[in-house]
Formats: C-alpha cells, structure tokens, sequence
C-alpha cells in the first residue's frame, strides 16, 4: 500500500572489507552494511513512467500459496511451485499491470480472475486485464508460477534451510510483485513444509495444519509490509524459544518476540536483553509497533551480517551480538514501520538504525556511552569519506549500486552523526518529541516516508525552518573545515575582551551553518560556555568579561561531530570583519613534505608572503609582488626545512596577517 511522495565506541582500524570474520567487538552497523552491499542488484523498470516510484495501482495484499517441501530434502532443489493473489486499487485508468518477476528465477504459467494474458521478458510481467478499469477500483490478479533450479541470491535453499534475502530488490526472484519500497501492501502467506520444519514469516502464525508428514504454515501480516522486507526462513529441527515483551500501555497484554536458532547456538542473553531494549525504544519511539517480533540465524550463505525482515529479522549464524541486534531492532520502528519511499530516502531507515545502536548504551551506560559510540562513527567517516551526499536526488528513479547505496562511511556513520547534530540544535526535550511525533504520524506509520516528510515535521514540532540543517548535511557532501583564530584584550579597567574569528575553507560546499559552543576559562578557574550561530562564513565574535580569560576551547563537546578544525591564538591579525585581507590556515598542517597556503585580496596591492622560523628570523620570501585581487595559492615545499614551528605573515593594503605552520619528520 503506498501514500503519495515527492520525489526530489568499537570502531576497528581495518576498513569493513577486510575482516575475515564477525566478531563480538564489531557494530551492528558495520554487519548490516557488509552484508547488504555485497547484495546483489537486478535491471529497474524501463521507460520514464514505470522507472520511479509511482505506478498507475496500489498494491493492497499479496496471498502466496508455495509448496517448498522438497527443498529441504536432497538435493535440495531450489525448485518449487507458486500461486499467488495480488489486490490492488486502481489509481489512474489502466487495463494491464507491469509487475517485477526476474526472468532468470521465475517461470509464469497462468495468470486468472482478472488477468486474461501475460507477456513476460526483461524480468517485466505484463498482465493484460479483464476490461479496462477506472481510479478507485479495487482488483484481484491471479497468477501461478515456477521458481527454476536456480541459485538467484535471494531464494536460499541447502542442507536443510530454506530462507529468502531481498533487499535491495530481490523480491522479484522469488514472487511476482511491484519491487519498490513505496508501495507497501499487507501479505498472507501460506506454505507447505515436511513435518519436522519450523517456518517463520512477516506478521503472526495464524494457524498450522499437519496432515501425514506435511505441515502448512499460515502466515499473516495485518500491518502494511514493503516487498524487500517480506521474508520466508525455515529449517529441519530448528530450534525455537518464545519470550514475551508486555506492552507499556497495557501490561496485560504482550508481544510474542520469536528465537530461530542452530545447534550449538545460546541466543538467551539477547533473550533476556530483549525486554530492556523494547521497553527503551518503547518509550522513546513509539510502542512496539507489530503484532510479534523475532530473529532467526541463518547458515553459512548468509555468512554476514543481519536483515531487518519485518518482524523477522535475519542473523549470519552465531551472530547473537549486541550492537547487531540493536541496530536491527531498532529498524523494526525505522525501515520496517515507516519505510524509506525510494532509495534516495536510505536515511530514515539505516540513518535511524545507526543513532538508535549508540543511543542503546545510553539506556544503560549514560551520555557518555552514547556519545563514544556517535565519536567512533564520525571518526570511521572522516577517514572513510568517498565524497558523496547521504541522498542523492536521482536515487528516486535509478537505484544505484549496492556499495554506493549501503556505503558504510556514508549511509551508516555520517547518517548517525546527522540525527547526533540535531539532537545537538534542538535539545533533548524538542528532539524527543520529533522522534516520537514522527513515529506516531497517522499517515506514516506502516506506510513509507521520504526525507522531507521528516523535514516538515520537525518544523512543525520546534516552530521554526530547520530545512537550512537537512540541506546542508543530508544533500550535500563533505562537511565544514574550520580554520579558527582568538586572542584575549586587555581593555582596562578590570576588562577583559575575547575576540573570536571563525572561516571555513572546504570547496564543497563551501559553508555550513551551524550553532557553535565555545569554552572560555578564567584566571580565577571558573569557565562559561558561550553559544553563537555561525551562519556566515568569515565571521567576528567578541564576548567582554571582567575576570582575566586564559583558556579558549572550539566546540569543546564536539557537538559538531564531524569537521576538521584548528583553533589557534592569532598575532597581529586585524579585525576580519574590516580586513581588505584574509589569509587562510596553509593545508596541509602539520607537513611532511609540501603544503599550500592561500589567501584573498579585496583589492590589488602589493604583496609580500614571508615564513619566518620562531625566533623570528625570515626563513624565505615566497611572494613579493603586486596581484590582482581575488584568491591566490602558493605551493611550499617544506623537505628542506628543518622540523619545527613556524610562522608565515601577509602584508598588502596595509594590513598584516599571520599564521602558524607546523613541520614534522
């Protein structure tokens, strides 16, 4: 079922790629995003009516009958039969449907009740219909078909373990369906299993029947699911513990949450830990939001990582961790209960899930847990980043590729540090109630969002334009670079000012507003905390006081998580605010080898660019010129200087600036 959209801690050194195995250590977030961008990707719909997330019909229900019984059994046949149902409301005038189904996998046999023919090529199945129908109808589509013998990457079947495996889109493969996370639709599902096979699926076990040796497991999902979350996992003799998490608003009642689990496996810490957890993301979301829960471990084709499947979430075997289990626990709220609408909106779901992880220490650990593990992923994303935006508005129509989409640096850590900020900006008390605004919306909840929707409810809760902070750091890449300067005047009179000169020099994009704290310390060991908006680039501060300042610290919370910066008490500088000059911190610093120093005139001048060592001595004059005005860059190559510190100063218009150059060996 869709709603309408717009479309526009424990961190290890070794990048994710490199580990051999999953370790205890490892976050949930680093499994997840392994796992999923080594998924494999199939062709989108072709042609720029079928190609987005909006089609001419809305999928209310999928009923699949499947037969799998001899999948379990040598040779383990990936083989099985289908029928299927699809209900949907008509939303603009059709007589056919076009349909996901991988020609590779998938065998159409028959279509019926409305469907009168099909035509099925390049993965597309096109039904023609009974009549031509009009917007409002409601229609039934009957199809029967055949999964081939084939190993498709998202239909598992081997040694006794039936399982399926689907995002990004890979639903397709193993049933016919409209494989876009926007149009979400309720599923029944019911199938035939040897009787000694446990299956378990989305939404509730509405009933099981045996019969001789077969077993028939009836699944039934009442809230709205998107296809690459459907799920279908069962094994011979798999292991199942039940526990039963009670609702905060009425502790009579309770949620069955349901353990999958290989020999020689021991889930019962996460058993245990799994009523804490509920009842945290209880209170601060949303009550859980589905009918059951559960987790299930694979076997060794699903070799990493975990799979948000709603309401039965996938685990790589043993993999009873955590970070893992909070991080895809937390997307049962997020990514399950509101879905991302396209994958361009890929931050509301692994976004969310990411913060949520760091956000579980503090449940039980403190702020101070919390912030290590939001630390530990800005650090990963600082030294990781590729270079590209968290959504990129093109990912709405044309899905990109699996290491694009699920890109660790991006997708996972930046995305966490952005919910960080934010909750930074807003406070506690205003952040919270967005969270859980957004997790209650009548109109998002079971069904999908995309960013602005997000967006808008924000400004709704604050009363205030935060789009600035979403633009910003969600659709632009990078983040800001800091080259900050200070210093303490004495004005007399028991007067003290500080005056503080903030610039940032990334290229792209070129400012970023944001709230800055600045720490100030006091001869008398006393210290205040100044808050100012730094919403535009070269800007002054000053702040006077009447005890003698002696310490000065930048964002001393590291609230703005990710940024580089350098804060450094400046000589001689004039006011920038007047300043016809600007002289910027020389990058890299410190230097091994070469480095460049820029600087920007106002007006033409004659220029002198000087570097002295720190007893004062001018080590070389690398510009003395008359220049245009404008940005100029100067290259130094530093391997003929010795170690040390060192100063470089401009003097044009007038004027004189200074900074500091550090050279190491």
């Amino acid at each position: 079922m869709k709603r309408p959209i717009i479309l526009p801690m424990l961190l290890l050194g070794l990048t994710i790629f490199g580990y051999s195995q999953i370790t205890a250590t490892m976050k949930g977030s680093e499994i997840c995003s392994y796992k999923k961008s080594q998924a494999s990707l199939l062709p989108e719909l072709p042609g720029n009516t079928q190609s987005g997330p909006t089609h001419s019909f809305d999928v209310l229900n999928y009923t699949l009958d499947l037969d799998i019984y001899n999948c379990f059994a040598t040779p383990y046949s990936h083989a099985f039969d289908g029928t299927e149902i699809i209900t949907f409301q008509v939303d603009s005038t059709l007589s056919s449907i076009v349909l996901n189904a991988n020609t590779n996998s998938l065998q159409i046999n028959s279509v019926s009740m409305a469907g009168v023919s099909f035509t099925h090529a390049n993965n597309l199945l096109t039904i023609q219909l009974d009549q031509t129908y009009n917007p409002g109808d409601t229609v039934e589509v009957g199809i029967a078909y055949h999964h081939n013998d084939v190993t498709d990457n998202a239909f598992y079947a081997g040694n006794g373990f039936v399982f399926t495996d689907c995002e990004p889109e890979g639903a397709r493969k193993w049933f016919p369906c409209w494989d876009r996370p926007s149009d979400k639709a309720t599923l029944d599902m019911t199938v035939k299993v040897p009787s000694n096979v446990k299956i378990g699926s989305n939404g509730a076990l509405a009933d099981s029947t045996l019969v001789a040796d077969t077993l028939w497991y009836h699944w039934v999902s009442e809230h709205n699911v998107a296809t690459y979350i459907m799920v279908l996992t069962g094994k011979v003799n798999y292991n199942l513990d039940i526990v039963y998490w009670h609702k905060l608003s009425n502790p009579d009642d309770s949620v069955p949450i349901r353990f999958y689990y290989n020999n020689g496996e021991d889930p019962s810490a996460i058993e245990e830990m799994i009523i804490p957890m509920a009842d945290w993301f209880s209170e601060n979301f949303c009550e859980h939001p589905f009918q059951k829960d559960g987790f299930a471990t694979l076997n060794n084709e699903f070799p990493w990582g975990g799979m948000e499947n709603q309401t039965l979430t996938s685990l790589c075997p043993g993999c009873w961790f955590e970070s893992l289990i909070a991080h895809e626990f937390a997307h049962q709220w997020f990514g399950d209960m509101i879905t991302c609408a396209t994958w361009a909106d890929i931050w509301l779901n692994e976004g969310f899930a990411t913060w949520s992880e760091a956000f579980w220490y503090e449940s039980y650990a403190g702020y101070a847990a919390y912030k290590a593990d939001i630390d530990g992923n800005a650090n990963y994303y600082l030294n990781n980043n590729p270079g590209w935006a968290i959504s990129e508005p093109e990912w709405a129509v044309v899905t990109p590729p699996v290491n694009v989409l699920f890109n660790y640096a991006i997708t996972y850590c930046k995305a966490s540090t952005i919910l960080h900020m934010l909750r930074y900006i807003l406070g506690d008390s205003l952040f919270f109630e967005a969270l859980q605004t957004y997790s209650n919306d009548p109109e998002l909840k079971y069904y999908s969002a995309v960013i602005p929707d997000f967006m808008a409810l924000v400004n709704a809760v604050t009363g205030e334009d935060y789009d600035w902070f979403f633009n910003q750091w969600i659709y632009e890449p990078n983040h800001p670079h800091y080259q900050n300067t200070y210093n303490f005047q004495d004005l007399g009179n028991g007067q003290w000012q500080v005056n503080f000169y903030t610039e940032q020099i990334q290229p792209d994009p070129e400012f970023f507003k944001m709230p800055m704290e600045i720490k100030i310390r006091f001869m008398d060991y006393s210290d205040t905390i100044v808050t100012v908006m730094n919403d535009a680039n070269y800007q002054t501060f000053n702040w006077v006081f009447d005890i003698r300042p002696v310490y000065f610290q930048f964002d001393p919370n590291n609230n703005i998580v990710i940024k580089e910066s350098s804060t450094i008490l400046s000589v001689e500088n004039p006011d920038p605010a007047t300043s016809r000059i600007h002289l910027f911190q020389n990058v890299p610093n410190p230097v091994t080898q070469s480095t460049r120093i820029s600087y920007q005139l106002d007006q033409p001048s004659d220029v002198r660019l000087s570097l002295y060592n720190m007893v004062g001595s001018n080590v070389m004059d690398l510009v003395n010129e008359h220049q245009v005005a404008g940005k100029h860059q100067v290259s130094l190559d530093c391997s003929v200087l010795n170690a040390g510190v060192y100063h470089y100063t401009l003097t044009a218009n007038g004027e004189r600036m200074t900074r500091k150059l550090v050279v190491v060996k």
